[in-house]
């Protein structure tokens, strides 16, 4: 799973080497892009959508069938990975590709909130527990890592990451997805009230 991802990222920031620069060796700042596919709008469409899906299907599936699980364990990777990715860019203070060319602005002000990517972490903390239970029996599962790679673009493209903080949004996604994935990890569903994970559709 993370050498699939990374490998296809990877041969994207391939065409920005001889460019590339930073403590990493493959930061570019992308020409700003805001329009079509990659504006704002549908970044943002793409993120709260993404949300509404996982937890809706698990309150609405319950966690009683292997599909309601999986929503449950993309909703725990989503809210670990949120609050791990927001706790790496209090701590690095990565300054972000539109507020300077430089990628080695690390540890600077407060507002600077570029390491890692929470967006790329948060859509690839979603999909990585349905590929993880689905992808041996239904290889088709797999196009769902699009997402990250396509969110991963346009937050570059929008100058609001560099290459690296993309990289590690997704390797911290995968992270939690995995973790997560495991049954004995979830502390979602035995945190909460037992008639919250039964299943809303056992109501009709």
């Amino acid at each position: 799973m993370i050498r699939r991802t990374l490998t296809a990222f990877a041969l994207i920031l391939a065409s920005f080497a001889a460019q590339a620069d930073g403590p990493f060796g493959i930061d570019h700042r992308l020409n700003f892009d805001n329009s079509g596919i990659w504006s704002r709008s549908n970044q943002k469409n793409l993120e709260m959508g993404s949300a509404a899906l996982v937890v809706g299907g698990a309150l609405w599936e319950g966690n009683d069938t292997r599909l309601g699980k999986t929503f449950w364990k993309s909703t725990e990777s989503m809210l670990m990975g949120d609050a791990l990715a927001q706790a790496g860019k209090l701590v690095f203070r990565r300054q972000r590709p539109i507020d300077g060319n430089d990628p080695s602005a690390w540890f600077k002000s407060s507002s600077n909130k570029s390491f890692p990517s929470g967006e790329v972490t948060h859509i690839t903390a979603i999909v990585t527990p349905f590929i993880a239970e689905y992808g041996q029996d239904h290889p088709a599962i797999w196009a769902l890592a699009a997402l990250p790679l396509y969110d991963g673009m346009a937050r570059m493209k929008s100058q609001a990451h560099w290459q690296s903080d993309v990289l590690a949004g997704m390797a911290l996604g995968v992270g939690t997805g995995l973790y997560a994935g495991h049954d004995k990890n979830n502390w979602l569903v035995q945190a909460l009230p037992g008639g919250m994970s039964i299943g809303y559709k056992k109501s009709f």
